[in-house]
This record gives C-alpha cells, structure tokens and sequence, in this order.
C-alpha cells in the first residue's frame, strides 16, 4: 500500500453532506492507496474496538485513524488500472487505486467518519447499501445530498447500528460508475457474543462484478444492458484468482455481494453450508437449511457458513456455465458435427490463421494458440496439475488442507491425492449396461373435434 499526500499537501476543501464539526474538518486523514490484485492479509485492529477481520479475496482492508473517539477514513473515487489476469488490464473508475474499492470493516456502535474526494472527471456520491443512518447520509445524489463536484471532498458521519455484510457504491450516474467498478464491501461486526453471529476461523468476503469489454480494449462499455463477457470475484478472473487456503476442522464464512446485472448461484464442491446473513442481517437459526449452492440475486449480499472436514482442492463457483468463461462472443454459431475436412486449408491459403471453431465442441478452444488481440484473454484458460482446467470468469478453489497453520492464508499448492483416490480409466472387462425391462407405453389417439368460428357454417 502507498499513501498518498493529494494536491500537493494542500488542505482539501470539504464540504459537508450533514452538519459536522469544524474540528473535524480541520485535517483530512491520509488516504491509503494499494496498486496490487494480490490478497491482503487480514487487518487486525491496532486502535479502536477489537473484531476478528476478514481477508478480502483479490483485495484489502482500508485503514482508519481514531480521532476523539469516532473512527476515521478515507476514499477516493478515481480512475484506476485493474488486472484482471496476466495479459489483461482494464481501465476503470474505484477507489483507492483499486476495483472494487477497498472494504471498510467497523464495529457495531461505532461511531463513523468517511471523508470522499472525488477525482473523477463528473460529479458522484456514495451510497452506503443496506446501512441504517440519518436519511441525509444516505447518499442519494440530488435527493438526500448535493453531487460531489470534481475536485471537492464531502464527509459522512453516522453510527454503525447493525452488525452484518454490506456494500457502498455510488447513487451519481449509476449506470456509468458501477460499470466502470466503483463499489466496495462493509463489514461491521458484533460489539459482544451474538445469539446468531458465531465466531469463525476464517472469514472471506468479495463482491461479484460483470463487464463487457471489446477484446483489444481496456474501457467498459458502460451501456451495456445484459451480454458481458467477463464475469469476475473482485474484478479477477480464473486462474488469476486467489484461492480460500484453509485449514482442515476450521469454521470458515464466506460474503458474497452481487452488484452485476444478473442472479449469481454460487456453488461450492465438497461441502454443504447454511446461509447465516443476509443484507438485511443474521438469518434466524430456525429459517437455516443445508445447501451446496446459494443464489446471490442483483444487490444483495449472501453470507454462507460451514466447517472445512474434507481435505482437497474444491472448486467454488458460479453454477451458470458462460460465467465461468472469459471474453466469450455472443454470435458463435454451434458447429457441433459440421464436417471442416476439405474446407479448412483452402481457407488458410487466405487466412493463414484460420481455425476450426468448435467442431468436437468447445474444450478444443481451452489448448488451441490462436493469436489474440492484446489486451485479451482466452475464453477457457488456466491449468491443473491433471492438464487443462477449462475454466475462466467466476472460479476459483477452497484448499483444505490439515497441515495448514491456523492464521495461515498462503496457497499449499496442488492437493496430494492418497493412492487409489483418484478417477482412472478402466482397461478390464465391462459389465452389460443394464436396460429397462418395462414395456413400451401405448399412444392413444384421442378424437379430434374441430370447431369453427360461428358464421362460417357451424360445426364440423
């Protein structure tokens, strides 16, 4: 992380979007930056009230200074670089040199201040989803506060009144800022043992984000509506995303918020889990049931809970096919059974690079080494330890691991699989499939009565 000392050392202009102190105006705290898409470690609280972090996948924690009791940050909307994997970075609007921004983690009854200037080249706001405060902080652009102009810094104070999982993104050209990545995640956790919040061993949180961008490009095409093509955990894309290293035996959380324009099933292999929170808080233990798979609809947060028991490497993911894929075309047409022979080297006398598109299907595209725009990934890339994994966009794995040290969040590498664990392929003799002995089931005509409309000769 940097720090950044804005406009030269120059005090910045504030101005309030509700009444606050002079004092408090007085000097705007520093405003961390980081320019990595590695995972943070966790932010453990060095001021302030004590709280079990979490680790931000891709991402990180915004630092705060104490000021007379009440727990100060800072933000800055600008223009930002993102990689969203090797080969690829894209050009968007975050916070503190990141995308998404980074996440604000508080305690429930604190007292807090969040100074943001904006660099942006138009006006914004930020709004503070699913928080209850004052209805003027609640971020609204021309309804509960000014715009925030180009250039000027507006604060916001409030109590954090309820523990949970929450998201702050713009209320300001929303279309424009969203698409272009300006969102981050809230964490504000219990003040005391809660009757519904457990403790954890480990507690991951990310935000999941859609974006269309023409290969060759960097810029989202913010008008886009429902066909993107990149589909990402905190604007990264397999195998580029961390993976959550746990230990095995340990109680793990996982936060998910959803600010693309689609319903995400995130699923997890290996385990089952309960959902335990929502945006609108801890989920009654009477309300709780086993899933694999949980629907993270648009704007909402899903906080999911379960103990890591079986050791491997198990895939987590979102359960729509096309959003584990990367830059995929919307107008490929199936060619599944065409027959190329014949027709493909007479194309290559044209267009030396030509290649057979799908023929077998699509893994073919995962090894193929056609050449890309720059800028530009492959449709299905990254690589296990038994060959190509066919994936990109919303994957990634859980490593459980019983050798993993508690606190730690490196990767342990490949899973060793015992011997005879593992799917094999079968050289013996093949038992006889077995068939149905049922009996075919017989149509039946029914009579067929044909009406027509009245005027036109009755019945018939």
């Amino acid at each position: 992380m940097k720090r950044r000392d804005f406009f030269g050392g120059a005090a910045l202009t504030a101005v309030a979007a509700a009444s606050v102190s002079k004092v408090a105006l007085a000097a705007v705290p520093e405003a961390p930056s980081a320019d990595t898409a590695a995972t943070a470690a966790p932010l453990v609280p060095t001021s302030g009230r004590p709280y079990d972090p979490v680790v931000t996948l891709n991402g990180w924690t915004l630092p705060w200074r104490m000021n007379s009791g009440v727990k100060e940050f800072h933000l800055v909307a600008e223009p930002v670089e993102r990689e969203f994997a090797p080969g690829m970075t894209a050009r968007l609007w975050g916070y503190n040199g990141q995308s998404p921004g980074p996440t604000i983690e508080v305690v429930e009854g604190d007292r807090v201040r969040i100074f943001v200037t904006n660099r942006l080249p138009e006006h914004t706001a930020v709004h503070w989803h699913g928080q209850r405060l004052p209805n003027g902080m609640d971020g609204v652009g021309g309804i509960t506060q000014p715009q925030i102009p180009p250039g000027k810094t507006f604060v916001y104070e409030f109590e954090a009144r309820r523990p949970g999982t929450f998201m702050y993104h713009p209320h300001a050209d929303e279309m424009v800022q969203m698409a272009m990545g300006m969102m981050g995640m809230w964490i504000t956790h219990p003040k005391a043992r809660h009757p519904l919040i457990d403790r954890v061993d480990r507690d991951f949180c990310f935000l999941l984000a859609g974006y269309d961008i023409d290969p060759g490009s960097a810029v989202p095409r913010v008008n886009t509506m429902l066909d993107f093509n990149l589909w990402t955990f905190n604007s990264r894309v397999f195998p580029a995303i961390d993976s959550l290293n746990v230990r095995k035996g340990d109680k793990v959380r996982i936060r998910v918020g959803n600010l693309t324009m689609t319903n995400h099933p995130i699923h997890v292999h290996g385990h089952e889990f309960t959902v335990t929170g929502t945006d609108g808080g801890p989920v009654p233990k009477g309300a709780r049931w086993p899933e694999v798979t949980v629907d993270v609809a648009v704007g909402q947060m899903r906080q999911m809970e379960f103990v890591a028991d079986e050791e491997g490497d198990w895939a987590l993911h979102c359960h729509k096919s096309h959003h584990t894929m990367n830059a995929m075309g919307h107008g490929v047409p199936t060619m599944i059974g065409v027959d190329h022979r014949g027709l493909v080297k007479k194309l290559q006398k044209i267009v030396p690079e030509y290649m057979v598109m799908g023929e077998r299907g699509m893994a073919d595209m995962g090894e193929m080494e056609m050449a890309l725009p720059d800028n530009t990934l492959p449709m299905m890339t990254g690589r296990g330890p038994f060959g190509a994994a066919e994936m990109g966009g919303m994957f990634t794995l859980l490593k459980v691991r019983r050798d993993q040290k508690p606190g730690d969040y490196r990767d342990p590498g490949w899973y060793r699989h015992p011997q005879g664990t593992v799917a094999r392929e079968w050289t013996g003799a093949l038992p006889a499939p077995a068939r149905s002995t049922a009996p075919a089931a017989k149509e039946q005509s029914a009579p067929l009565d044909v009406r027509k409309p009245s005027g036109h000769g009755g019945h018939h």
